[in-house]
């Protein structure tokens, strides 16, 4: 049984679908909270999980990391904002939570969110 479905590609080319991670990541991080498919909500944690872990480091090369993945105001609202509330956190920064499938298409759709 493979369990890692991390690999998802959203019939997208590379590019696409690094940029579609980044615009995600970036209206989690600006809204705390957002509606989107269930597959596209596990392939968005453990990207941010990962920023929000560099974001508690603090220093100038975290920060400059975290302007490369996810441009100059998300990485500010992660420094900030988001990462000092995990300080005594060891990671499951985010949750998911399962919604009815979209009448349109039939999708399964989620919300994931900042605990």
């Amino acid at each position: 049984m493979n369990h890692s479905k991390a690999g998802r590609k959203f019939g997208r080319e590379k590019k696409v679908r690094d940029s579609l991670l980044k615009s995600l990541a970036l209206a989690l991080v600006m809204e705390n909270k957002i509606k989107t498919t269930d597959a596209k909500a596990r392939s968005l944690r453990p990207f941010v999980e990962k920023l929000v872990t560099t974001g508690r480091l603090g220093t100038v090369a975290s920060r400059r990391n975290l302007v490369s993945k996810i441009g100059a105001i998300g990485a500010e609202k992660i420094m900030k904002d988001v990462s000092p509330k995990y300080v005594g956190r060891s990671g499951g920064y985010t949750r998911i939570t399962k919604l009815p499938r979209r009448i349109s298409d039939g999708s399964l759709m989620a919300v994931i969110e900042f605990i």
